[in-house]
């Protein structure tokens, strides 16, 4: 795909949203697996079905709705992936990531990125919350690899400070204010779909990775590519423990993101609030 193709699809999908709403959303949140009830707080303005907006890929991945929300979050316009992809459903990262460039387009320069992941520092636990600080990119691959379109970025961008400093101060201060507990660390990106080893959980936090995912660090890199500020929160729903492994039960994954939900939303929305 060259430049002006990218440019040409992101166009072509931003018209296909501004079809159905002229809103232009100042955040860009997107909701990771079993993380869908914030879009049930925002006041609707439009819903776009993914199948709807050229080049969108199309979820399938359990909870993941696939639908795009544009409206208004305690009066701050926003949009809202109600589902996301990922490298080991079958795209490309650059398939992974064309949404995050038409959010961008659609006129958000933040991105507030959630997720479910698995955690191997000893001392936290499923339930908890996470707050993304740096990541660790084994995927094997970067979105930005082929052509590089200088209206969205530069051919090398900046890496040092993916997670933007202000909006974690700002995110810890307000699980601070609301009682929630929050983590903070470095979240560590798994092609998958096969979930790691003992061996795999050991050399990953021997890396320096306190929690581990399949999602979240390709859509970092776009959005910094296109200088977004990006703020990250993750939901430790399994326990990555080698000498206590046990089989994963995706059911039981899904359930433990549901139930720790409710505190994501809440401080999600607060820290929208004040943008």
């Amino acid at each position: 795909m060259t430049a002006v193709d990218l440019a040409a699809r992101v166009q072509k999908a931003v018209d296909a949203v501004r079809a159905r709403t002229r809103l232009e959303p100042r955040v860009a949140i997107i909701l990771g697996t079993g993380l869908g009830a914030l879009a049930e707080e925002i006041e609707r303005e439009a819903t776009v079905p993914y199948a709807d907006i050229p080049g969108f890929p199309e979820p399938t991945v359990e909870t993941h709705r696939g639908e795009l929300v544009l409206g208004r979050l305690d009066g701050v316009p926003v949009v809202a992936m109600r589902g996301r992809f990922h490298r080991y459903e079958g795209y490309t990262l650059q398939e992974v990531t064309f949404p995050v460039r038409v959010l961008w387009a659609l006129g958000a320069r933040t991105l507030v990125v959630s997720n479910a992941c698995g955690v191997m520092n000893p001392e936290w636990r499923a339930g908890e919350l996470m707050l993304i600080e740096d990541h660790i990119n084994l995927l094997g691959d970067n979105p930005l690899v082929g052509p590089n379109d200088e209206r969205f970025g530069p051919r090398f961008p900046d890496m040092s400070e993916p997670y933007d400093r202000a909006l974690q101060e700002r995110a810890r201060a307000a699980a601070s204010e609301l009682g929630i507990p929050l983590r903070s660390g470095v979240y560590v990106a798994w092609i998958g779909p096969a979930l790691e080893t003992r061996a795999e959980y050991r050399m990953l936090r021997t890396l320096g990775a306190d929690v581990v995912g399949m999602s979240t660090v390709p859509e970092v890199i776009v959005a910094r590519h296109m200088d977004m500020r990006v703020l990250g929160i993750g939901i430790i729903t399994d326990e990555c423990f080698p000498d206590t492994l046990e089989p994963v039960d995706v059911e039981r994954i899904i359930a433990t993101a549901m139930k720790a939900e409710p505190h994501l939303t809440r401080l999600i929305r607060r820290v929208v609030s004040e943008q």
